[in-house]
């Protein structure tokens, strides 16, 4: 007999060793996220899953789902928030959507967009990080990272090569490259790596093919990043996700 819980009212199914996030990916409800990969261990690192259950706040990609749990996503409190988030996060970076490269390929401007983030709410940072340009095939736009980890965790955990870390901490937290210099051409970084295909914004580029998809021809141009969500599902339960289950006693 499967197990079921309850998201904003609906019966949602789930295996074993299932976060909340997986479960509702598979069953076609759409949690908005960041920092979550299938393919990687839960993070939570960036807050925008967050759910209520029992009037708790829990990161719904690294919370177990439970038997008869009563969990909300989809509500103003919950979205309101998110909002603030993703202002904060598009004012903290340099996030000139028009002339982006990723622009239309980007998940956080597709989240936003989702969320009906349209205007600007906080006061632009317009922090002055490099760009590393000094790879052959690769460029790197620090100026837009949202530290949301998953080129280090894609570089660690699959290409086993650990390219990337981040430094710092609060608001002087910063990505940087693993290299005695701190530049890319240092690395052993391939264009084939999973590092070069997880960012959810503009940092990692390949050189040489700006902008060969036209913009209305791109990723979240042809479907809005919810509906992307539901497509890439269903999102079983991935290696080590069951730390999760055994951390729930």
């Amino acid at each position: 007999m499967t197990d079921t819980f309850q998201l904003d009212g609906a019966t949602v199914s789930f295996e074993p060793c299932q976060t909340v996030m997986q479960a509702a990916l598979t069953a076609g409800r759409y949690i908005p996220h960041l920092c979550y990969h299938p393919e990687f261990k839960p993070h939570g690192s960036c807050k925008l899953c967050t759910i209520k259950v029992g009037g708790r706040t829990l990161s719904a990609c690294t919370m177990p789902a439970e038997a008869g749990l009563q969990a909300e996503s989809n509500i103003e409190e919950l979205n309101a928030l998110r909002r603030t988030l993703l202002q904060m996060l598009l004012v903290e970076g340099n996030h000139f959507c028009p002339s982006c490269e990723a622009s239309g390929n980007c998940q956080l401007q597709a989240t936003a967009y989702e969320l009906q983030v349209m205007t600007p709410h906080f006061n632009q940072f317009f922090p002055d990080r490099p760009l590393d340009g000094s790879h052959p095939d690769i460029l790197l736009d620090f100026n837009r990272c949202i530290l949301c980890e998953l080129c280090v965790r894609a570089s660690c955990e699959m290409d086993g090569k650990n390219v990337f870390a981040l430094a710092g901490r609060g608001i002087t937290k910063h990505l940087i490259v693993n290299a005695e210099s701190g530049m890319l051409r240092d690395t052993d970084i391939a264009l084939e790596d999973k590092a070069m295909h997880v960012c959810p914004v503009g940092v990692i580029l390949k050189k040489g093919v700006g902008f060969s998809v036209p913009i209305g021809a791109r990723r979240y141009d042809q479907r809005p990043v919810g509906a992307q969500a539901l497509d890439d599902a269903p999102r079983p339960a991935i290696s080590g996700s069951c730390d999760a289950c055994e951390g729930k006693s």
